[in-house]
């Protein structure tokens, strides 16, 4: 049987108790049905010696939540991996470059569509009235360039008062209203073939998608045109041997696809909603560890 490795998070991380468990065990009933034994360990346990992990055929990120809240180790951990020459996947270069969002700049100026982008060093009452300027928009969404989950994302109306300045790096988008209306598409990507389709709605009075506020999922038969070109342009334009990826996009009030994320790190595949309930990134896996197989 072959052995993997999935990094799971710091075992003091309080945010996700009760979420991660049940990802685990649905990517390890996946990855059992086609004779791959998933090992869950703390990214933490990991990051300036990674010995442990050289046994393994591969080392999944999967479940890295809250690398955020110490950005400085992870960033640290992905470094070792590299050294090290880990049988990471996705690999740890690609790890480091994903986790700041500003990342997104990079892709727009190779031409991906993203919604206008400010990134600012700390969200300042200025910060927020100039991008209100530039913009035009009547609301904006901040969140932090490093983060998950929606930790500490924002969603600012013209005239609201910054208390206190939240002193990190953030970006600072138009708020798209699409959101509610018709939902972020995602496409979710295994061994570089779309497995599923999956669209994500919050539910009434709310703006964030995630599952713990309520995101309601459903799956697409069919993705739109428009945001499978834009996903495989995006595709294109990271050029990194991905293993997985999950494009997640939105259009905009004209109709234009954006992209909001690309998740290359420990994105949720959605199983719950796939037709294959993970086979695709099981099979995706095999050959990434027995290429010649």
């Amino acid at each position: 049987m072959i052995r993997v490795a999935i990094l799971t998070p710091d075992p003091a991380e309080v945010a996700y108790p009760d979420l991660w468990p049940k990802v685990l065990a649905r990517l390890q009933r996946a990855l059992e049905g086609a004779g791959i034994d998933a090992v869950p360990t703390p990214w933490t346990a990991h990051v300036d010696d990674a010995s442990a992990l050289r046994g393994y055929a591969c080392v999944l990120p999967l479940l890295a939540w809250g690398y955020h809240h110490d950005a400085a180790r992870w960033q640290r951990a992905c470094a070792t991996w590299q050294r090290e020459g880990l049988p990471l996947a996705n690999p740890a270069k690609v790890l480091a470059w994903n986790t700041d969002k500003r990342y997104l700049c990079e892709l727009a100026e190779l031409g991906v569509a993203i919604p206008p982008t400010a990134f600012v060093d700390a969200l300042t009452q200025a910060a927020v009235e100039q991008a209100f300027a530039d913009t035009g928009a009547e609301e904006l969404i901040a969140k932090p360039a490093v983060s998950g989950g929606a930790w500490k994302t924002r969603r600012l109306r013209r005239g609201d008062v910054i208390d206190a300045a939240e002193p990190m790096p953030m970006l600072l988008q138009p708020y798209l209203s699409t959101i509610e209306t018709q939902g972020e598409t995602s496409l979710l990507y295994f061994g570089g073939h779309l497995s599923h389709v999956v669209n994500k709605r919050p539910v009434v009075g709310e703006f964030r998608i995630q599952e713990e506020f309520g995101g309601q999922y459903a799956l697409v038969p069919a993705p739109p045109a428009e945001a499978l070109a834009l996903a495989e342009q995006v595709l294109r334009v990271v050029d990194e041997p991905l293993l997985y990826a999950r494009i997640d996009t939105l259009p905009d009030a004209d109709g234009r696809w954006l992209l909001m994320e690309a998740e290359l790190i420990e994105p949720d595949f959605y199983l719950g909603v796939d037709p294959a309930q993970g086979a695709g990134f099981a099979q995706a896996l095999q050959r990434w560890v027995s290429p010649g197989n």
